[in-house]
């Protein structure tokens, strides 16, 4: 489903800081070993604080971007853009392979609605994803707005979307010694922080989901709103806590995980390409 296992293997395991992106101005995609050229003269030039840098020389960050056509979902989708800053410790052997300090990545699953009005010079890839010091993202972030004439902001996630994101991935199949699906609650109002974790074996959300979802393959409003009030009446028969007057923070499954802070760990590459379709539709909400 998701191209070659190996490329996008490395967005895997790995908590990726959520951004939306509004459409990058004249950016041409057969210029990427360029591109990696000048910001790895931005960034050096940032490090001495604003002095400028010849380009090519060697520096101790290198810059790769490279295309990333196996995270297409649709034919109208731009393929993802990887930018990858990797360094060598003046310690180390010659011979040894540079280290990725950073990552980030640039792409549009399904994102149709935005592609499809998209004038002629402007390139829809509204999801960024970054893992890695936020030092390096900010950076790199400049420089594309600078550049391209686009802007980033940071990617929240509702407890409304995280409600539908744990409601689709409880519902998916997976191998017998899938991990527990997780709900965390942040209750409010409270002198100090209160956090409240609801584990659920992943074979009884699945259960439960299928009882609940009419049509295999699509998902309402109203399934999500059942899965949750049986999760909450559930809980409530136990404990006599009431979930529905807290807040959802966070849900894990064996999918994938995601934080309302816009933090996202993505586990399965069978369901990559439907992770990071739920994502560009909220990156593309935010830029509308």
């Amino acid at each position: 489903e998701s191209g070659d296992p190996q490329k996008t293997a490395l967005l895997l395991r790995k908590a990726w800081t959520l951004y939306s992106v509004t459409p990058l101005y004249r950016f041409c995609r057969g210029r990427l070993r360029d591109y990696a050229r000048l910001l790895s003269a931005f960034i050096a030039a940032e490090k001495q604080k604003g002095l400028a840098v010849e380009v090519g020389v060697e520096l101790d960050i290198k810059v790769a971007l490279s295309s990333l056509p196996e995270l297409q979902g649709s034919e109208q989708d731009e393929p993802a853009v990887l930018v990858q800053l990797s360094s060598r410790s003046r310690a180390s052997p010659k011979n040894s392979e540079d280290k990725i300090v950073w990552s980030g990545c640039f792409c549009c699953v399904y994102g149709d609605d935005l592609s499809e009005n998209m004038p002629e010079d402007f390139t829809c890839l509204p999801l960024f994803l970054a893992n890695g010091a936020e030092s390096y993202t900010s950076v790199v972030g400049s420089w594309f707005q600078k550049t391209f004439d686009c802007t980033f902001r940071r990617l929240a996630i509702s407890p409304f979307s995280l409600s539908w994101m744990v409601a689709m991935w409880a519902g998916c199949k997976v191998d017998k010694a899938a991990s527990a699906v997780e709900l965390v609650f942040s209750v409010p109002h409270l002198p100090q922080p209160l956090d409240i974790s609801y584990a659920i074996h992943p074979e009884d959300a699945k259960a439960l989901w299928d009882t609940i979802q009419k049509t295999p393959g699509e998902i309402t409003q109203e399934e999500v709103d059942v899965f949750m009030d049986c999760l909450y009446s559930h809980f409530h028969r136990h404990f006599k806590i009431r979930l529905s007057a807290t807040k959802l923070v966070k849900v894990s499954t064996a999918i994938a995980s995601a934080h309302c802070d816009g933090i996202v760990k993505m586990l399965h590459s069978q369901y990559l390409s439907g992770v990071l379709m739920l994502l560009t539709e909220l990156a593309i909400s935010q830029i509308q």
